[in-house]
């Protein structure tokens, strides 16, 4: 059997996002890093309610709208295979990411936490991006 891809699906309870949806951005996000790539086998259901104590349904329905969108595939008695990345170069090692991890360690040294640079990131891009017709 072929092994699971490292990714490990944090459910937050109190985010107000649905864990379905929780599985499915965080897959996306993994697509977007490079962390999951065409061929990898991601977790099963089991592994995921083991790791994380959700209903194996919850992750049915978030393996399943993965599926409907391309992402990825289920094989019988295999498992569930990515199709396609989301990957772009601006997300591998680039000048851009560099900065952006140099940002974050600055940002941490004074004393924001995980929360407070997600607010003040999005505050900056909603409101850089406002107006901007590519967005």
């Amino acid at each position: 059997m072929a092994e699971s891809a490292a990714v490990e699906f944090r459910i937050d309870r109190r985010s107000g996002v649905a864990t379905y949806l929780q599985i499915v951005q965080q897959t996306k996000q993994a697509l977007r890093l490079g962390l999951l790539e065409p061929g990898d086998r991601l977790p099963t259901a089991r592994e995921v309610v083991e790791a994380t104590a959700i209903n194996p349904n919850t992750v049915l329905k978030a393996y399943r709208e993965l599926e409907r969108e391309g992402l990825v595939e289920a094989r019988r008695g295999l498992g569930t295979f990515v199709r396609r990345t989301l990957g772009s170069t601006a997300t591998t090692d680039t000048p851009l990411r560099r900065e952006l991890t140099d940002w974050v360690r600055r940002a941490r040294e004074a004393g924001l936490e995980r929360d407070d640079m997600n607010a003040l990131f999005t505050a900056v891009l909603d409101s850089t991006l406002k107006g901007d017709n590519h967005a």
